[in-house]
């Protein structure tokens, strides 16, 4: 457990000074720490020494008229102080070795997804906690035992409000000390028929009605993604519980997609966020004063924040108000091809985009990849590292659900899809082939033998890869030793393909998508440059071709960084659920997967009709399997893909999963 060393102190970080003499730490004005404290009883972590935790309160404070704070929308418009600044604060916490000097360390800045913490959970396999206290909290503490210094900022004004969440208090832009207003959109995919809905994603804070009566105001529905919209009378609906929901007379259907169009007031600058990402990494790389001082820095976002770290890239966010290089690293995870919500008016940072959730927020927008691209239905030129004069090494990993559900390819290909792009000199491209969004946890029971069995969800545990590659990262900045070349899948290979020239197995009970998501040109009206939508809905141009990972007799996605799991593998890991039962039964389910398991043996095959080989066939028993998981095992070890200490429990794992399925249970969860 924690224990005991705990003060409340106020840093003395950065004094303003001047107009003309900037503070060497760039916008941080201020940092209170609240609280500090010895991890373990400073227990040592390896080699890295005994670690410290802060927790506290930082204050920024933005020149609107500087250069790297002129493509924040609005902050002209926000309220400054009497230095004129704009400020913002937010609260952090920071996990710092104690004895490690400033130029060995290493900084890793996770950009807090939706006010969560998830690098502990992805890359030491601890329990998920918004405040890491006990041991289940920090799991095998990869991250600490590489020295790293481990820090989370708030940089999202709307999250939801729970204990230990991270938030950025952010002001509202005016228009002259008017409000201002403009127009807001909110959908929902109903699935159950539901009596409110509410205006904000998931939880998060919506911005505030301006007037409940105005004509702006319309709610429509329609029965699919593409599907006209109906327009919902006015006296049929109306807000509720202080205008944060809306109410339907006799409710919301099922298998209807609503859609609100409200005129709101009082946008807050929502930009900021990224300036406070980059500020706090500035502060602790460049200022004497800061508690937690390091050399280099790298960057960690997993999907709505790996979507903000491409953003912070293709706006010049990686530069700070002094022209240094914030982040020396990032690692994007499970972005796709996506950028967002993060920096226009009356922005919705949690807004994504999915088949049927979350329709045409600015999320998918060209440019996609990394070199400039010409778009020749537009005849725009563009890239996502153009525009930035610092550029980071980066790792993209994206699993097959990316390249059906977030349109991962585009980050590698053409914008026609006619091209492989390749990536830059500072980029590494790895599909963890096989995985979905996120890893679940294999099934409870294992299935009859009476037919083929798909289950919910995909557990293939690519977080193995993901820990390996951390640790090439930290080499690759620091040391400047290569990683592994770029892993996925290629037009030139013919491993990546239109959906239509997949070859899918047959497996009986199995239907394999039609469709996935798309990308589209999209029309937010003319004042868009400005950072202003003006036309909800917006008017949707042609979508980009979506291409996939083409697959092997097994079902498996045949290129990319392909793990134990589908070098031997025990099933089909499919990365794409389909609704099935539900309404528009064709679509694909967010974020899921589908586990097929094979046969056991070739009596139940054949039973089945299921063309895959079974295990018995494949592998003969589970010594000669565990043979073959420890040569590939092994391999990968050797190539960079697999530390050597997870060598052991990657066999372990698969031998749990080979006893699993050659052991039938009385019963099944489909």
């Amino acid at each position: 457990m924690i224990t005991a060393r705990r003060w409340v102190t106020v840093l003395l970080g950065v004094a303003l000074a001047s107009s003309v003499a900037a503070p060497a730490s760039g916008a941080v004005r201020r940092l209170v720490i609240e609280s500090r404290d010895d991890v373990f009883g400073a227990r040592p972590f390896g080699n890295a020494g005994p670690y410290e935790k802060l927790t506290g309160i930082v204050e920024f404070a933005l020149d609107p008229a500087h250069a790297a704070n002129t493509a924040i929308v609005d902050l002209r418009r926000a309220p400054r102080d009497a230095s004129g600044r704009v400020t913002a604060s937010a609260n952090f916490m920071v996990l710092r070795p104690k004895t490690i000097r400033r130029e060995q360390a290493v900084a890793l800045l996770e950009v807090s997804n939706r006010g969560g913490k998830a690098a502990l959970p992805y890359f030491a396999s601890a329990a998920w906690s918004t405040d890491p206290v006990t041991e289940a909290d920090f799991g095998d503490a990869l991250p600490l035992r590489l020295g790293l210094t481990l820090i989370w900022v708030g940089w999202q004004f709307d999250v939801a409000t729970r204990d230990g969440a991270l938030r950025l208090d952010a002001p509202v832009a005016t228009d002259g000390g008017r409000p201002i207003e403009g127009l807001m959109r909110s959908d929902w995919t109903v699935d159950e028929p539901v009596a409110t809905l509410p205006l904000g994603h998931r939880g998060h804070r919506p911005y505030p009605l301006a007037n409940a009566d105005d004509p702006a105001n319309v709610l429509t529905e329609r029965d699919g993604r593409l599907a006209a919209r109906r327009v919902v009378p006015r006296e049929q609906w109306r807000f509720v519980e202080q205008n944060t929901r809306i109410a339907r007379t006799g409710g919301f259907e099922s298998g209807k997609i609503y859609e609100l169009v409200y005129r709101a007031r009082d946008p807050v600058v929502v930009g900021i966020g990224l300036a406070a990402v980059r500020d706090m990494m500035s502060y602790a790389k460049y200022d004497e004063a800061s508690p937690f001082p390091v050399r280099r820095g790298l960057g960690l976002g997993i999907s709505q924040t790996g979507r903000f770290l491409r953003h912070f890239l293709y706006q010049g966010f990686n530069t700070d108000e002094a022209g240094r290089t914030v982040f020396d690293g990032l690692f994007v995870h499970t972005a796709g091809a996506g950028r967002g919500s993060f920096n226009h008016r009356f922005a919705q940072p949690s807004r994504d985009a999915h088949r049927l959730s979350a329709f045409f927020y600015p999320t998918d927008l060209y440019p996609f990849s990394g070199r400039g691209q010409r778009d020749s239905e537009t005849g725009v030129t563009d890239g996502v590292l153009v525009h930035e004069s610092h550029l980071p090494n980066v790792m993209f990993t994206n699993t097959g659900y990316e390249y059906w559900g977030r349109a991962a390819s585009l980050i590698h290909t053409t914008p026609n899809a006619d091209g492989d792009v390749e990536p830059l000199p500072n980029e590494r491209i790895y599909h963890l082939a096989g995985g979905q969004h996120f890893v679940v946890d294999w099934p409870v029971t294992s299935p009859r033998s009476g037919s083929v069995v798909a289950y919910r969800g995909s557990p293939l545990d690519f977080r193995p890869t993901l820990r390996s590659l951390l640790v090439r990262l930290v080499e690759w900045v620091r040391d400047g030793r290569q990683p592994p070349a770029s892993a996925y899948p290629r037009l030139d290979a013919g491993t990546l393909v239109a959906i239509d020239r997949l070859r899918a197995p047959a497996i009986p009970g199995v239907r394999w998508p039609r469709v996935a998501h798309e990308a589209y040109r999209v029309d937010y009206g003319p004042r868009w440059r400005e950072g202003i939508i003006t036309v909800e809905p917006p008017r949707l141009g042609k979508a980009f071709p979506v291409r996939v990972p083409q697959v092997d007799a097994d079902g498996n996605e045949v290129a990319g960084v392909r793990g134990v799991e589908l070098l031997a593998p025990l099933a089909t890991y499919a990365p794409w659920r389909l609704r099935g039962g539900m309404v528009n039964a064709d679509e694909l389910v967010d974020f899921y997967g589908t586990l097929i398991p094979f046969p056991r043996d070739r009596a139940e095959r054949e039973r089945t009709g299921d063309p895959r080989p079974s295990l018995v066939e494949r592998y003969g028993d589970r010594k000669r399997y565990l043979e073959i998981v420890t040569r590939h095992a092994e391999t990968q070890e050797r190539t960079g893909l697999l530390l050597a200490e997870d060598v052991p429990r990657v066999i372990e794992q698969a031998e749990r999963h080979w006893i699993w399925l050659m052991t039938p249970s009385a019963s099944s969860s489909h």
